[in-house]
């Protein structure tokens, strides 16, 4: 088992531990609150030399040997953990993903194949399909005096609660003005995109082609059919459903069902389509 550590945790720090030590019992302690390691690097701030890549025993993947990886964590072939990453008990990282300088990952979390987590954190007991990509930079630009396209700095997290579940090829940008972060026990689909700067709440469930625009915010148990779109700024309230191909201009305050585009309550939209095909036959 001292062949497969090389980062260990204690109340002082890091320890290294890069030969095994014979006759000396190492105490490994539980990873319970990832958010005790204080704050998080970026991934911009961090260079990882290649050769110092080691090979992790339980998969065969590669780890910086700055990661701190609980013992019982599985790291399949072609998977790379980079520096000062945080993986927790139980976690399982699919071949061919990435976790990027000082992310962290919670308890038995699943990362699936071709995964790209960067600038972020996950919590416990997630499930994050294959082709995800949660943390990189959102899509943020202006045009100077000069008239030429400028970015706008990207420097802020991604932060998943516990219990959640992300579906294949779903894109999560990272936090411009502030963390984007989505809620504890929240659904996503397939191929959601999720722009800067968003906050969800919890047990919201999102199908699949779902489009939020940055700076959204979303209560929760809301619900967002699929090709739901929502714009920039919006704040949609607590208990709210959205009927698929719904567009949101503008805040959605009182809870109910709501459709159409602009989105407005689902009885006066159906009134609007029935109205719609009498006139037009």
């Amino acid at each position: 088992m001292a062949h497969c550590i090389r980062k260990l945790v204690s109340p002082i720090g890091f320890i290294t531990t890069k030969k095994p030590i014979p006759n000396v019992i190492i105490p490994i302690p539980t990873i319970y609150n990832l958010h005790s390691f204080g704050t998080l690097r970026s991934e911009d701030d961090v260079v990882t030399n290649d050769q110092e890549l080691n090979k992790w025993c339980r998969g065969g993947g590669s780890f910086h040997e700055s990661a701190c990886i609980d013992p019982s964590a599985v790291i399949e072939v072609g998977a790379v953990v980079h520096s000062r990453a945080v993986i927790g008990s139980n976690v399982c990282i699919g071949s061919g993903s990435i976790v990027g300088p000082s992310v962290a990952v919670g308890e038995s979390t699943r990362i699936g194949y071709n995964v790209a987590l960067s600038n972020c954190t996950i919590g416990d007991f997630c499930v994050i399909h294959h082709g995800v990509c949660i943390g990189q930079d959102g899509f943020g630009f202006f045009v100077d005096e000069q008239g030429i396209m400028v970015k706008k700095p990207q420097l802020l997290e991604t932060k998943v609660g516990n219990h959640v579940e992300i579906g294949a090829n779903t894109c999560i940008d990272r936090g411009s003005w502030r963390d984007t972060a989505i809620g504890d026990h929240t659904k996503i689909d397939n191929l959601v995109q999720i722009g800067h700067n968003v906050v969800i709440g919890k047990s919201c469930m999102i199908c699949g082609q779902a489009g939020i625009a940055g700076s959204v915010t979303l209560g929760d148990y809301v619900t967002l059919g699929g090709r739901v779109g929502i714009r920039d700024h919006v704040c949609i309230g607590s208990n709210v459903r959205l009927a698929a191909n719904s567009c949101v201009t503008k805040d959605i305050k009182e809870p109910g069902d709501y459709g159409g585009f602009p989105a407005i309550p689902i009885h006066k939209w159906r009134r609007q389509v029935a109205i719609y095909r009498r006139t037009t036959k």
